[in-house]
């Protein structure tokens, strides 16, 4: 799905809703993100980069019987990160490696060229990933 093209409610409506919705954005995309949500669905908020603002309908929330929680990784044990890694890799890797999940990437810069990497993430241009290589 292309972000600048597409309405990811609408697409995800198109599915019948989403099971996950894993948010790095926050503010405006929270009601968005709860909509794009089937019944039973779960909101995973781990960052607020458009805001840590949120206002919250409480009957959708409760109509749909969704599951709001957040987290961060910058507060955990280097041990906790690490078993969660291994987690990631025994649980979903497997699933990437199928084909099941995939991951859009926009585009690889060199290490050297990181300064160029940032100055296009910060542009908010770039559709998926932004990867740097060494």
């Amino acid at each position: 799905m292309d972000a600048t093209a597409d309405d990811f409610v609408d697409v995800a409506g198109a599915y019948g809703g989403v099971d996950v919705v894993l948010d790095m954005v926050g503010g405006s995309y929270f009601e968005r993100n709860l909509r794009a949500l089937r019944p039973m669905g779960r909101l995973v908020q781990i960052a607020f980069q458009a805001g840590a603002k949120v206002e919250l309908s409480l009957p959708d929330l409760m109509q749909k019987r969704l599951i709001i929680t957040g987290s961060t990784l910058r507060s955990r044990s280097p041990e906790e990160k690490a078993r969660l890694a291994v987690q990631v890799e025994h649980h979903v890797w497997p699933m990437v490696e199928v084909g099941k999940i995939d991951c859009i990437i926009d585009r690889t810069f060199p290490l050297k060229q990181a300064a160029q990497a940032h100055a296009r993430l910060e542009a908010g241009e770039h559709v998926g990933k932004i990867i740097l290589t060494t």
